[in-house]
């Protein structure tokens, strides 16, 4: 989570909690060290967000503090809940709870009717997959792929043949059967695609190739 992403969380969740918050417990919620909260509320108090309270005995966000409330039609809501219900397909822990997160937060942001919406979805979706497990979280491979950092893969195809291969990681795509991993193959000199219950292990590698990601995920074609 980035650091600007982070203060926003702070801002949400002290809005929503019925009373003062410790540096503890806002520590254990962004899963980050007690000395980062302190500055980040530090922060946002510096940029005039009317957070109150000390280390030691908790912190409150005034309740005339608001954000500019979101606007969306129904239709617009609908099609993102939708689209939120339906991560639970992925078979992926960590993107099942940042839709959580993210619904909640949209929640927060809205008002009236529209917030009621949200919260009383009339759209759902079953989180049945077929999705075979892999040996390693997909979370690695998605801050990877972020970071345009190389990997180093052992791959066994569909007949059981091993081979080591350096990648460049480009896009995750989700099919009902299996996680596909689009990436540049250095052995292949060319993109290649492997399902993730594929790959046997996983190694990050400490170089990275900046801007490649963008400008090879242009070749890819659209997903079907």
């Amino acid at each position: 989570m980035s650091r600007s992403d982070r203060m926003f969380e702070i801002i949400q969740i002290l809005r929503s909690a019925p009373g003062a918050m410790t540096s503890v417990e806002l520590s254990a919620r962004l899963e980050v060290h007690q000395r980062t909260v302190y500055r980040d509320i530090a922060a946002l108090q510096a940029m005039r967000v009317p957070i109150e309270g000390e280390a030691g005995i908790g912190y409150i966000l005034r309740s005339d503090y608001s954000l500019p409330p979101l606007t969306f039609e129904a239709g617009e809501i609908d099609a993102i809940l939708t689209g939120l219900a339906l991560v639970g397909r992925t078979g992926d822990g960590e993107l099942v709870s940042a839709a959580a997160r993210a619904r909640d937060r949209i929640a927060a942001g809205l008002a009236g009717n529209l917030k009621t919406l949200v919260m009383d979805p009339i759209v759902a979706a079953s989180a049945w997959h077929e999705i075979p497990p892999g040996c390693f979280d997909p979370a690695m491979l998605r801050a990877a792929i972020r970071e345009e950092r190389m990997l180093e893969i052992t791959y066994r195809d569909e007949l059981g043949n091993e081979t080591v291969r350096r990648i460049l990681p480009l896009m995750l795509a989700y099919f009902v059967g299996a996680v596909v991993l689009a990436a540049w193959c250095d052995l292949r000199q060319d993109i290649r695609h492997f399902r993730l219950d594929r790959i046997w292990t996983l190694d990050v590698l400490p170089e990275r190739r900046q801007g490649a990601g963008h400008r090879l995920r242009k070749l890819l074609p659209d997903i079907q």
